[in-house]
């Protein structure tokens, strides 16, 4: 096993925000009231310990969805049987909401969907989990309980599966994506060497997936700060063909994180999927197709068209039409890859502030103008506009709308 620098994790939780909040203190205690131990679990647990933010709160208990519901009506609770065959009752406490579900153990599994059977041993239940520090937990009094080893994980920023890798794979072949996101997220050193095997043996699994699933795992990665190491080794083991079906462009999806540091930006999944597998339009279809990316998402795919490169020996003139004809939407993004790409980027980081120093301007005629000035419906109007708007633009957008008017005006005239 990999050795890596072991980081400090806290003892206990007593005191955190989110545990002595009075909803979180209101289902615990409506659980103790009725005779249930319940503790806090997984993602919660994990991300406190590393100080990092906490947004959903996971309960685990020893009571049955029934009992949950019935302690929760005691209490005044809204209670929701969102997923009981699973355990899982949703408790709504002001607003909050909180996953409470009944610890399990697996009684036979059969790829994602597994028979299970609900028990009170918490050992039986971390063991069913995916990774070591995601079967963490904590009572309300912010002790810990660490029944597989996950503190030591978590400590030396491990990312272990529990048990055997392959078995653990073959419940769920998302755990694929996971270990790897998880590992581009939380572990800055080497990757687990058994985890990488299992997944490498399992790779086919990849093809069970639905679509969805891989993108909503696939975009969690991309924003992770290990993001491009991780991508790297995918690559270097097939995954991402797999997955993208294109070859991926690691070094340019490198260099863009790396200027995400740099510069302090905000991760953008979308982005980076572009620098890592979209270089024309096609590519932009292709993946669209493939991870069912809706038409927003799609159209947030940057196509890296080697001819933009041209961009940044335009004179302010041509920066400009460049810049009308792209798009206020799409320019800084483009730019922001454009530096990745080039061997000198300061030009392209100047370039991502253009659209703040020179507002698009929007073309001020339309059909209706047209119609206004006596033209006849058809194709003659938008022909008509189009001839006048690449002279305007052709002219720096000097015109203002009263001169396009007459000239508008003039053209139709000249035509009767």
């Amino acid at each position: 096993m990999p050795s890596e620098a072991t980081h400090t994790i806290p003892t206990s939780l007593a005191g955190a925000p989110w545990l002595e909040q009075p909803e979180t203190r209101a289902v615990l205690a409506s659980l103790a009231a009725a005779g249930h131990e319940a503790r806090i679990v997984g993602g919660t647990v994990r991300n406190a310990l590393l100080g990092e933010p906490v947004t959903d709160i996971d309960i685990a208990t020893t009571a049955t969805p029934d009992e949950v519901m019935a302690a929760m009506s005691a209490a005044g609770l809204q209670a929701i049987p969102t997923g009981v065959s699973h355990g899982t009752v949703t408790v709504v406490a002001n607003h909050v909401p909180f996953e409470v579900t009944t610890l399990r153990e697996d009684v036979e599994t059969f790829g994602r969907h597994a028979r299970v059977a609900f028990t009170a041993d918490w050992a039986a239940d971390a063991q069913r989990r995916d990774f070591t520090i995601n079967a963490l937990y904590c009572d309300g009094t912010g002790t810990i309980s660490d029944p597989i080893g996950g503190l030591t994980d978590l400590a030396a920023r491990r990312v272990r599966f529990i048990g055997d890798p392959q078995a653990r794979i073959r419940e769920d072949a998302l755990r694929i994506l996971r270990f790897f996101r998880f590992h581009a997220r939380y572990s800055p050193d080497s990757i687990d060497a058994e985890g990488l095997t299992a997944c490498t043996k399992e790779r086919h699994l990849l093809a069970q997936l639905s679509a969805e699933r891989v993108r909503a795992e696939l975009m969690k990665l991309l924003e992770a700060p290990g993001a491009a190491r991780a991508i790297a080794v995918m690559a270097t083991h097939g995954f991402i063909v797999e997955i993208l079906g294109r070859a991926p462009r690691i070094g340019l999806l490198e260099r863009l994180v790396a200027q995400d540091v740099e510069h302090q930006r905000h991760a953008d999944p979308l982005l980076r999927l572009s620098a890592l597998a979209v270089a024309v339009e096609e590519d932009r279809d292709h993946l669209a197709q493939r991870l069912r990316l809706s038409r927003e998402e799609a159209r947030n795919l940057v196509v890296i068209d080697p001819r933009l490169m041209a961009l940044v020996s335009l004179d302010d003139r041509g920066r400009r039409r460049a810049l009308y004809s792209v798009g206020a939407h799409d320019w800084p993004r483009m730019a922001m890859v454009g530096a990745a790409a080039a061997e000198t980027p300061a030009t392209w980081n100047e370039l991502a502030a253009l659209p703040q120093q020179w507002p698009v301007p929007k073309f001020p005629l339309a059909g209706r103008d047209a119609l206004a000035l006596g033209l006849a419906p058809g194709p003659r109007i938008g022909a008509l506009l189009a001839e006048i708007e690449a002279e305007w633009i052709a002219g720096d957008f000097a015109t203002d709308a009263a001169g396009l008017r007459t000239r508008l005006a003039a053209r139709i005239s000249e035509s009767h």
